[in-house]
């Protein structure tokens, strides 16, 4: 028994011994783009959602017409200051995905600050809350943007994304053109959600999810 122990320990220095020279099986986890990009398209859906129910609460609380179905009314100049995402589809669909990514990180940055103007001005604690939860919800989205374009390689775009009216911007000068501002702002944001979570979806099909794999490397190559 004493001489098989002294074998078996004296086989298995010999293979210690030679590991080095042998392959080495390497398992690496790719994350970044993949879960990235799933997570900001999971956020994008979940925010379509909870906007459909803060946006007929918000309406109701504007009153009449703003609150009913069939009110379209056109877009006024002073609208304008909210970034549209009336864009010709296939205009759009041609854009790179890092110029896509730009506008959608400028155009939700701009957005929440519009709605942390709204969260102040909102006349119920119900309806401050609900918009309270929603800036928080809009605020993950562009961290979460911000993350895609940094796993993909993209740059932010350049200087500050907001706010984006100066201090001295006109106010509305009648309580219907405020109303009609605020009316803009939700529809607006009801597009860009919509066609934010297209662009998501297209993307991640283009960037596979994060996936483990197993690669040979000889040490020393």
């Amino acid at each position: 028994p004493t001489g098989d122990s002294w074998g078996i320990f004296t086989f298995l220095c010999a293979a210690l011994c030679n590991l080095p020279a042998l392959p080495a099986l390497n398992c690496s986890e790719e994350l970044g783009a993949g879960q990235s990009i799933q997570k900001t398209y999971d956020l994008t859906r979940y925010l379509e959602h909870q906007l459909r129910t803060l946006a007929g609460t918000y309406l109701n609380y504007l009153g009449p017409p703003f609150n009913e179905p069939d009110f379209n009314p056109p877009r006024l100049a002073r609208a304008e200051r909210v970034p549209s995402a009336t864009v010709d589809l296939d205009l759009w669909r041609g854009l790179t995905d890092n110029a896509r990514l730009a506008a959608n990180y400028r155009a939700y940055s701009r957005l929440l600050c519009y709605l942390r103007a709204l969260d102040g001005q909102a006349g119920t604690a119900e309806l401050r809350h609900r918009l309270g939860h929603f800036c928080s919800s809009l605020q993950g989205l562009v961290l979460s943007i911000a993350g895609v374009m940094s796993s993909l390689g993209y740059p932010l775009p350049a200087g500050p994304a907001g706010p984006p009216a100066s201090p001295g911007a006109p106010v509305a000068p009648n309580d219907f053109l405020k109303k009609m501002d605020d009316f803009w702002l939700l529809k607006e944001l009801q597009t860009w959600l919509w066609r934010s979570a297209k662009d998501f979806n297209r993307l991640k099909k283009k960037v596979p999810p994060a996936v483990v794999t197993l690669r040979l490397e000889a040490r020393g190559f």
